[in-house]
């Protein structure tokens, strides 16, 4: 299984880069999975009042949903004590995670390639110093003028080019 970081500022375009290579991908016949970091502190993925709530509430560490058609496990535990390898490793079964946010622990990671969406030359520049290694920009933000020789592709644009470069590079090996 092959994990790529898509990192960038707020609103720069992550999450639909994301999207669009899932869907991509997919339709390559690719299994992907996905990571989100929610870095609003109150946020819960339980509904407060539902039965999961309710067992949590009343201790349960591990609470499984399951329904017809999905399956959810949720583990009251902090995310400070979860590494990035064990998020990653709980999505075995796939041939590609992305992972959204959590940039302070994937730029640690230099096994874990990185897609940057850049909304300006700062960004970019920023990124080239923070992210390695950069397997390519994306994002409104065309950084062809630099001369960087990592390749530029526009997802939002054309997803199936990022789509080629992650395949050719990665998937592919």
């Amino acid at each position: 299984m092959q994990a790529i970081a898509v990192v960038g500022t707020k609103k720069s375009g992550k999450t639909t880069i994301i999207e669009n290579l899932i869907r991509e991908l997919t339709r390559r016949g690719y299994k992907v999975a996905a990571i989100k970091h929610i870095p609003e502190p109150e946020h819960t993925i339980d509904t407060p009042g539902k039965d999961t709530w309710r067992y949590a509430q009343a201790g349960a560490k591990t609470i499984i949903g399951a329904s017809y058609n999905e399956i959810a496990t949720i583990e009251k535990i902090s995310l400070e004590s979860v590494s990035i390898n064990a998020l990653i490793g709980r999505c075995r079964g796939n041939d590609i995670v992305f992972i959204e946010g959590l940039k302070k622990a994937v730029a640690k990671k230099k096994r874990i390639p990185k897609i940057v969406a850049a909304k300006t030359m700062d960004e970019a520049v920023n990124a080239l110093e923070t992210f390695r290694p950069i397997l390519a920009f994306s994002g409104s933000y065309n950084v062809e003028s630099l001369n960087y020789e990592i390749p530029y592709a526009n997802a939002l644009e054309n997803p199936k080019q990022l789509s080629d470069i992650v395949e050719s590079i990665l998937l592919k090996r």
